[in-house]
């Protein structure tokens, strides 16, 4: 098991998916661990509640990542209790149906403004106080869509091809606060992103033969590598994008 004991946390999008299994994974690894939800706040509290199960300390936040004013409220507010973000995971993120030709505009907003905007805000928040504290690491999920494309689905991946390029660059820039920035990009998972889709079972089941593995994840196949990028055995990493996809896209 990895030990990141003492060690605190803001995870966006914390209440379901690869957010909840992160928040949980990192408290039963010593974290205290802060995290906001957008609307569902019995969700959010039932993480908080397994995450104090784990005796660590858990703060919860209603807030719009892609208002700045709300993102900076939050951070504000954390670094009151806190002081010191040690690790930012910037999981929150939409996926959405938009064929070029036809696509409202309105949609890519959407998708730019929570994937992309609200990346933006929170790390710029972040930053500060991991430069003040010569140390952090910041791991943001994009995903093998933005490696591959997506069609019909071209503005969810060129926000996630976005986050690629924005943790090369970040990883270097912060590299001398002693800040590591890396990117864990999934395939298919079992989340509710993806419940819709996964209603149809034989599509469902086209999607796993499709998977060299032969199996579609639950979003803890995801936080794994998250903990383990977070943690001192990644502390030479930086600026890496790991896809973790059962083989499905192989990239490097």
């Amino acid at each position: 098991m990895i030990l990141l004991k003492g060690k605190r946390a803001l995870v966006t999008g914390g209440s379901r998916g690869i957010g909840r299994a992160c928040a949980i994974m990192l408290a039963k690894a010593g974290t205290d661990v802060a995290f906001n939800y957008s609307q569902n706040k019995e969700a959010a509290l039932e993480v908080k509640s397994k995450i104090e199960e784990e005796k660590r300390q858990c703060l919860i936040f209603q807030t719009d990542l892609s208002k700045k004013g709300q993102t900076e409220s939050m951070v504000s507010q954390l670094k009151k209790s806190w002081e010191r973000i040690d690790i930012l995971i910037n999981n929150a993120g939409i996926w959405t149906y938009g064929e070029m030709g036809g696509m409202d505009y309105g949609i890519w907003k959407e998708t730019m403004e929570i994937n992309l905007d609200g990346v933006f805000l929170i790390t710029n928040s972040v930053v500060p106080l991991m430069k003040k504290a010569h140390h952090g690491c910041i791991i943001n999920i994009s995903s093998t869509a933005a490696i591959r494309g997506e069609a019909f689905h071209s503005h969810y991946a060129a926000s996630k091809g976005a986050l690629v390029s924005l943790t090369k660059s970040l990883a270097v820039e912060l590299a001398s606060y002693k800040i590591r920035v890396n990117c864990v990009a999934p395939g298919w998972v079992d989340t509710e992103m993806c419940s819709d889709v996964f209603k149809d079972k034989d599509f469902k089941n086209k999607i796993k033969e499709s998977i060299p593995l032969k199996r579609i994840p639950p979003p803890e196949d995801i936080a794994g590598p998250v903990i383990f990028l977070a943690s001192d055995y990644a502390k030479h990493i930086t600026g890496e994008i790991l896809n973790v996809n059962g083989g499905a896209v192989l990239c490097g």
